[in-house]
């Protein structure tokens, strides 16, 4: 079980996905804690200066899925690997 996890689906005009990955862009390169606009809440996250990522395309019965997944390592798990 993950110590958090939030999912949104939603449908968004090709305007609002471009502001969202915009302003999913400036967090990333501010780097540091940021703040993430999803839908009616807000999301503060810490942003390393490395990252994973992992992008895939899947064509499937007509449609086509796009899944960017940018991952990193949490303070507390980054302290708990440096204890062992």
């Amino acid at each position: 079980m993950s110590d958090l996890e939030f999912e949104q689906k939603r449908t968004l005009s090709r305007v609002e996905a471009a502001d969202q990955l915009e302003a999913l862009a400036a967090a990333l390169r501010r780097g540091g804690q940021a703040e993430l606009e999803l839908g009616p809440g807000r999301l503060t996250v810490r942003i390393p200066d490395e990252l994973r990522s992992e992008i895939e395309v899947e064509l499937e019965d007509g449609e086509i899925d796009l899944e960017i997944e940018l991952s990193w390592r949490t303070p507390q798990a980054d302290r708990a690997a440096d204890d062992d």
